[in-house]
């Protein structure tokens, strides 16, 4: 589709704009980056761009910048993608450097690409509001492959497995890799379908196939997966309920013991 592609995204996205120097101070930013990042009354320019990020996404944003300072001569320009409330950006970094070719700061460019994943319109007023509007519910999940954000069908997903601030999101096909941590995507996924059985671990009950007990510990196998998953035990009883299952007392105190 036309809309899911990168050409659709610099015809029909404005981006924002923020310049650092080599401090990684903001030196200047144009309009949409200060109406869309969290800066809020804080006075960005002169200070480090981590300091109004989002704790979560810190992290993230460092290593981007970090990935920047790439040794080999025209390195590519880092692409990551982040959530800020109630959006999310794909952002890409590139480093400026001065006539002797030595770094003098960097460039950083985003898009908000909340449309495309959530399936809904940006918001029309940039008013702010005394009440924050709900998240929006992800209808596709954005994998990065090499330089191409994929966007991945959410009914297709079996589970989704953290691994530190990034996660894999399984399919019939494959794991694909996802820089959204696995609290963002449990926030943005549908409750009636995707449950977070595990702190590693939010599955697509969708698929859900067998529960298993073996020597006291309870896994989860879903459809079309060859490994069972491992469900904590505070997650249990929730797990049964959210099956619709949760009345089952006999089954419970089985899967307990």
């Amino acid at each position: 589709m036309q809309s899911r592609s990168p050409l659709y995204l610099l015809e029909r996205f404005d981006p924002g704009v923020v310049h650092l120097d080599r401090e990684l101070r903001v030196v200047a930013m144009n309009s949409l980056a200060r109406r869309l990042l969290p800066v809020e009354d804080k006075q960005p320019f002169e200070k480090m761009v981590l300091s109004f990020h989002p704790e979560r996404s810190v992290a993230k944003v460092k290593f981007l910048l970090d990935q920047a300072e790439c040794p080999v001569s025209n390195p590519p320009p880092m692409t990551m993608i982040i959530n800020i409330p109630e959006r999310v950006l794909l952002i890409k970094v590139t480093k400026l450097g001065d006539l002797r070719g030595d770094t003098a700061g960097y460039t950083l460019i985003f898009y908000d690409i909340t449309e495309l994943v959530s399936g809904e319109a940006p918001p029309v007023s940039t008013e702010p509001t005394l009440k924050p509007p709900a998240k929006r519910q992800l209808n596709k999940i954005p994998t990065v492959s090499q330089n191409r954000i994929v966007l991945v069908d959410v009914e297709t997903v079996t589970y989704i497995r953290s691994e530190g601030h990034y996660t894999w999101v399984s399919t019939a096909l494959g794991s694909s890799f996802c820089n959204l941590n696995i609290g963002d995507l449990a926030d943005r996924l549908d409750g009636a379908s995707f449950f977070r059985i595990h702190r590693s671990y939010l599955a697509n009950l969708d698929f859900a196939e067998q529960i298993l007990r073996d020597d006291g510990k309870v896994s989860l196998k879903l459809r079309g997966e060859t490994t069972a998953l491992p469900v904590a035990r505070t997650s249990v009883a929730k797990l049964l309920e959210q099956l619709g299952i949760g009345e089952a007392d006999a089954l419970k105190a089985d899967l307990r013991n």
